[in-house]
């Protein structure tokens, strides 16, 4: 069978998070844009952001220039420093334009009685500089955004819609995307959408690792994709590690928040015995490589499943005041966080790496644009200060429809697309391959390239992804595609990305630790893969 259906349009943004919106918005009033979102056109990293974006709101007590020599300090010396000038100078107009769309900012009033955004202060940056809607700053621009873009008449929403892969044209002199094919999950068939442009803002890749922060639908689609197509990806050997996600099967993904630590919580192994003064002298304060590291050491060394964050020592109302989100969830499955430690084992948070672009989102390829997560653009460098992250995703969204305006109405017309052709392939009926090739790619992920790596356990993991690509292409050969087929022929190939880069890198810096080479290098420079 081919695929029955096609679309066309002038711009098709893959993805539904901060990026994609954004990117989405700034274009609709000038041309047509079709967006694409996996699930419900809400779901996605954006939405879970606790934090808040930063940007050089007092100018009387902060500057862009320090914004600037905070990141680079947080990246390890692996930042560009002309892409962080680039977004820390971008940053306030930005926040301008998201509370022109209407982001509920937290405001205070000053001591002249006048209302200002109230300015909070995270890991790695010196002043007060961080716009934040609460403790739910994600969710407050995700669903600013998606009632934007659903009352737009210029924006066509495909929800419920896997991307599968880039349509280029190779006979071309350059190599240019003319569309993609994208599998309709509620109708279980596979169309195409013609577009003179397309834009990844598909987010991270954290699925690959057993345990992880993200949603489901973080599963390296964009990534894989623009590899695949013929893009140039760098230094996906960093992946930023949560220490402290819940270990509970009815709540696989949820974060407990660093500044539980912060209030007096304390690490403990299942014993009850402390073990963080032994690892650092700021113990539970530790930054959080740290802190990751010594609980992955200390289950690795005792086989355990998680260790244990103990909060109740403090007093009840004190507990429930100050974490009243974590204090319903919890007890929502029987966990009583005032009587009882919580276990917690460090998650994959954030791909500091990814496709990689210029300063207007462009990459290798002509008419293809990545923007947010999915992309490199040297912001984070080894790893990634505190959000900067929301950041990078406007400000190089306002950045890629800037310069895709300029061309929409010289470019062409794509041509013709060659349909999907399902006339070899049957219905499987063996998704348990599916299953267990999942299973095993996210275990050995956690335990051989993880928070602490080693050369053996990153020669061993790559022997394994390359049977498990075998078999997935096999398989995909075969059988008609599939939501957990289409992620885990992404994941997987993103898992081998993640390996060569972390088998590059011989030296510890940031977010890549090895014990075989744990100082590091004088001269380090991105890690850059190109297929």
């Amino acid at each position: 069978m081919k695929s029955t259906k096609n679309h066309s349009t002038d711009v098709v943004v893959i993805g539904s998070g901060a990026a994609g919106l954004s990117l989405a918005l700034s274009l609709a009033n000038h041309c047509h844009v079709t967006v694409i979102s996996k699930g419900a056109l809400k779901e996605g990293s954006t939405l879970y952001a606790q934090g808040g974006i930063a940007a050089v709101f007092d100018k009387k007590n902060d500057s862009i220039e320090s914004h600037v020599e905070d990141t680079l300090a947080a990246g390890a010396g692996l930042c560009d420093r002309d892409a962080v000038h680039y977004t820390a100078s971008n940053a306030k107009n930005c926040l301008k334009w998201l509370i022109e769309q209407g982001v509920p900012f937290d405001m205070e009033f000053d001591s002249k009685g006048k209302e200002r955004f109230h300015l909070t202060r995270e890991g790695g940056h010196s002043h007060r500089r961080i716009l934040h809607a609460a403790d739910a700053t994600g969710k407050a621009v995700q669903t600013t955004l998606v009632s934007q873009v659903q009352a737009h008449s210029n924006i066509t929403l495909l929800e419920q819609y896997n991307a599968i892969d880039l349509i280029s044209d190779k006979s071309a002199s350059e190599r240019r995307v003319n569309g993609v094919y994208v599998f309709n999950r509620e109708k279980d068939q596979v169309e195409t959408i013609s577009a003179k442009f397309v834009a990844l803002a598909t987010g991270g890749a954290s699925k690959v690792y057993l345990y992880t922060s993200n949603p489901d639908v973080s599963s390296g689609d964009g990534i894989a994709m623009a590899w695949r197509a013929g893009c140039k990806v760098a230094n996906m050997e960093f992946n930023q590690f949560h220490p402290t996600s819940l270990y509970h099967p009815e709540l696989q993904n949820f974060l407990i928040t660093e500044a539980m630590r912060g209030e007096g919580a304390l690490l403990k192994r299942p014993d009850g015995t402390r073990f963080m003064p032994e690892f650092d002298e700021r113990e539970e304060l530790a930054p959080r490589d740290i802190v990751a590291r010594a609980i992955d050491y200390e289950m690795k060394r005792l086989g355990a499943n998680c260790v244990y964050l103990d909060i109740s020592h403090k007093e009840k109302d004190f507990i429930i005041e100050h974490f009243p989100t974590i204090y319903a969830k919890c007890l929502s499955v029987g966990l009583d966080i005032t009587k009882e430690a919580i276990p917690v084992v460090p998650a994959a948070h954030y791909t500091c790496g990814g496709v990689m672009t210029d300063f207007n989102g462009k990459t290798d390829i002509g008419n293809l644009y990545a923007v947010g997560e999915v992309a490199y653009t040297g912001l984070h460098g080894a790893n990634r200060m505190a959000s900067n992250s929301l950041l990078e995703c406007i400000v190089f969204a306002h950045a890629a429809a800037k310069d895709i305006l300029t061309q929409i109405k010289s470019s062409p017309t794509p041509p013709e697309l060659p349909e999907w052709d399902e006339s070899r392939v049957n219905d499987s009926d063996e998704e348990v391959v599916i299953t267990h090739n999942w299973h095993e790619l996210r275990l050995f992920m956690w335990d051989y390239v993880g928070i602490v790596r080693s050369t053996k356990r990153l020669e061993r993991a790559l022997r394994r992804v390359e049977l498990l690509q075998q078999e997935i292409q096999e398989y995909y050969a075969h059988f008609r595609v599939s939501n957990n087929l289409l992620e885990l022929r992404n994941l997987v190939q993103v898992a081998e990305l993640i390996i060569r880069c972390a088998l590059a890198r011989k030296e510890s810096r940031g977010l890549h630790y090895t014990i075989d080479y744990p100082q590091q290098r004088q001269d380090p420079k991105p890690t850059i893969l190109a297929p």
